[in-house]
């Protein structure tokens, strides 16, 4: 069975691969990195913008360490999970710096480069290197899952060990990465989540699930956590044309953004007293609190934001400075755009740029 998979498969793949920019008859290691790491929990039609304005910066591992972080993070900002942008960054440094801009083709020293684990690693050693390595991501799982008929829930290690090992054992002799490329993209366009369109599957014949008609409850997967809700403040604090955001310590959440100042409201507090107390923690002043600017929501992959933001004035002889935050700075309102920013600040920017200046275009 095993070989009938791959040869399926490929005969498959000849008609059916996806026309994606970063793949090339001779595949290179640094677009095949930059689109794994993008894809990392993104979907491809998200991706595809991004991927080619980033390689048109950034277009090999040189230029891209040379790049100070922030227009890198500026390059990313929608991407989301920004840790990605950070490791890839500092990835191209040290391959530069220590590897002299040559990759390395095992999978134990792929993985010891920031921000690549075992899946990205195989899909490099594999893609662009040939290596017989077997790449298993969640659409991979999901197909293999059903294939074989594996009841287990798919977040258990042994079963996502078990998942590897006949990942590992369908492999084809040579062709490796057209094979692991193959089943990422019949996962992604054939074997779906929801309704998979088995009659157009080529390992229908071979697919267990399909036999005794339980593709649709496989793969399992345990119950879902609920998420919890956070409330958050911010202080849009201007000075004539000019507005004070501040730049968020590199590790943590959206480390290295920009935004505007503020943050999470403890038990008992009104709004306006959190807004209060995190502008003194952060930057050491006093500010009173005006009206509400707006109120914006954005889900994270643990957790829901619903952040108010008011418009605030400092109210202390003091200047501001950077307690908390990495850096602090009073930037023109239009030159916003210019600094990389999370999805709620962003559209904070994008709508104080709009009350300020009506149509003026604002490009961020």
């Amino acid at each position: 069975m095993f070989t009938q998979v791959s040869q399926r498969l490929l005969e498959w793949y000849k008609d059916h691969a996806r026309n994606l920019p970063w793949r090339k008859e001779n595949p290179d290691p640094y677009a095949v990195l930059v689109s794994e790491i993008m894809l990392q929990q993104t979907r491809v039609e998200t991706v595809i913008p991004y991927y080619e304005r980033w390689m048109n910066r950034f277009p090999n591992l040189e230029t891209l360490a040379q790049a100070p972080l922030e227009e890198v993070l500026r390059y990313w900002e929608g991407l989301g999970y920004y840790s990605r942008a950070r490791n890839l960054h500092r990835t191209a440094q040290i391959l530069v710096q220590s590897y002299q801009g040559i990759f390395p083709q095992e999978l134990s020293d792929l993985q010891k480069l920031p921000g690549i684990g075992i899946y990205t690693a195989a899909a490099i050693a594999s893609i662009a290197f040939g290596q017989k390595i077997a790449a298993v991501d969640g659409n991979i799982r999901r197909v293999l899952s059903r294939l074989f008929q594996i009841t287990e829930p798919v977040s258990l290690p042994e079963t996502r060990d078990k998942i590897q090992n006949l990942a590992q054992q369908c492999l084809p002799p040579d062709k490796t990465g057209d094979y692991n490329q193959a089943l990422m993209d019949l996962g992604a366009t054939v074997c779906l989540p929801r309704f998979p369109k088995c009659d157009l599957c080529p390992l229908v014949q071979l697919c267990l699930a399909y036999q005794n008609r339980k593709q649709n409850e496989i793969p399992v997967k345990t119950g879902k956590k609920s998420i919890p809700s956070v409330v958050v403040t911010a202080a849009i604090i201007e000075d004539r044309d000019r507005v004070l955001i501040a730049q968020r310590p590199e590790n943590g959440l959206l480390g290295g953004l920009w935004e505007f100042p503020g943050g999470k409201v403890e038990n008992g507090e009104t709004l306006s007293e959190c807004l209060k107390r995190e502008i003194f923690e952060e930057l050491g002043v006093l500010i009173e609190v005006g009206q509400l600017f707006g109120v914006y929501h954005h889900a994270y992959t643990h957790f829901k934001v619903v952040l108010h933001a008011f418009e605030a004035q400092i109210q202390d002889s003091q200047p501001p400075r950077p307690i908390q935050a990495e850096e602090i700075r009073w930037v023109s309102i239009p030159s916003l755009q210019e600094y990389p920013m999370g999805k709620i600040d962003r559209l904070i920017a994008r709508e104080l740029v709009e009350r300020k200046y009506g149509n003026r275009k604002f490009v961020g």
